[in-house]
């Protein structure tokens, strides 16, 4: 199963939702897809979704994907990496109003370079990342305690200082 997730925030993430909803009406993934909607607009035609769940469901959910493709909040993502699953992060882009600001991606980009998961910046690379995603082994199980917030700080302060 592919398991999205787009937080429960006040804001909508209909373009990853939308793309998704292509590839399973072009028969395009060979899985089942489930997906977490929160607040957005857009609602998936072609495969199962809910708004909300409750964190025991959302974590179930986490157990039983074989892949995880997610927006860029931490939360998910790290809970995601600790369970060593293998993960596509999307950032929410301030451009589409998907956030205020663009931080998702320096929180993706950090945790790609350490080779914890795959991104994608374009929703037109999406089915290739999954295609390459579904024949690679998970490459690195994040296991640290506490640390991944330090990393994204100390990364950002990093980034913002170069401006």
């Amino acid at each position: 199963m592919i398991f999205v997730c787009v937080g429960s925030r006040e804001y909508q993430f209909d373009r990853l939702l939308e793309k998704m909803d292509e590839l399973v009406r072009e028969n395009k993934l060979d899985e089942e897809v489930f997906a977490q909607i929160g607040q957005s607009d857009y609602m998936p035609k072609h495969y199962r979704h809910v708004r909300y769940m409750s964190p025991d469901n959302f974590h179930q959910k986490q157990i039983d994907a074989d892949l995880i493709i997610s927006h860029g909040g931490t939360g998910a993502l790290v809970n995601a990496l600790k369970l060593g699953k293998r993960v596509i992060a999307v950032p929410r882009l301030a451009k589409y109003k998907e956030h205020i600001d663009d931080h998702q991606i320096q929180v993706c980009s950090m945790l790609e370079k350490q080779q914890y998961l795959n991104v994608v910046y374009e929703m037109g690379d999406l089915y290739d990342t999954i295609k390459q995603v579904k024949n690679q082994k998970t490459v690195k199980i994040y296991f640290r305690q506490g640390n991944i917030l330090s990393l994204i700080d100390e990364y950002i302060s990093k980034t913002q200082n170069l401006l």
